[in-house]
């Protein structure tokens, strides 16, 4: 549920391609239903059965490039001929409002959101897999991609790994249940930041106002 006695969390999941990410981000939100994810603008048309503000916000190469020049975006990346993005103002408004947003996105997004206004806000986490063996394996047994693709994948998996120590928290995910458990745990500690409850100030001023009276 919202809590609008704190702020909410802009929380960043990264992983490379078979580390368990997209998984542990459904269960997470199963789990939480007042988490709500990210929902991303782009400049690609609508594809049919996609609804405005619930699947992308669509905007033209002009909305999309006046966005990052007036630090509309949180971050943003040029993909085959399209511009993908996190706007600023909503998730602004929810995490004001004490509502979590969940970000499933690579290094690079993550980077660019931790270098943000709402910087703050983040936190952070990185899903690294038990072995490069099982890593591959994992992508391998999925059967969604052909063998070029997977070596694709494992090619740029050495890079994303790279990227571990910028993260505030690290998750082997050797067992999917166990390491979504560790997720949670990080997500409830997260949560009770003491720069996330405004509310502790009053707190702490009404206990030293406590302490006057009792002189």
């Amino acid at each position: 549920m919202t809590d609008n006695n704190r702020r909410g969390l802009l929380v960043i999941l990264s992983s490379p391609s078979g580390a368990g990410k997209s998984t542990l981000s459904r269960r997470l939100l199963e789990w939480d239903p007042s988490l709500r994810f990210s929902v991303s603008a782009t400049t690609r048309p609508p594809r049919k059965g996609e609804v405005e503000g619930q699947d992308y916000y669509f905007k033209s190469h002009k909305e999309f490039e006046k966005l990052v020049s007036s630090g509309g975006m949180l971050e943003h990346a040029h993909v085959f001929g399209n511009y993908y993005g996190s706007p600023r103002a909503p998730v602004q408004e929810a995490i004001e409002s004490g509502r979590d947003i969940l970000f499933d996105i690579d290094w690079q997004g993550g980077q660019q959101i931790r270098g943000s206004a709402l910087q703050r806000d983040v936190v952070s986490i990185f899903i690294l897999p038990p072995s490069i063996k099982e890593l591959e394996r994992r992508l391998t047994s999925r059967g969604q991609d052909s063998p070029e693709v997977v070596a694709k994948r494992m090619a740029q998996a050495k890079s994303e790994i790279s990227h571990w120590a910028e993260y505030d928290y690290v998750l082997i995910n050797d067992d999917l249940d166990d390491c979504f458990e560790k997720l949670k745990i990080v997500f409830q500690a997260a949560r009770l930041r003491r720069d996330a409850r405004p509310e502790l100030m009053e707190h702490v001023q009404k206990l030293n106002k406590e302490f006057e009276e009792l002189l």
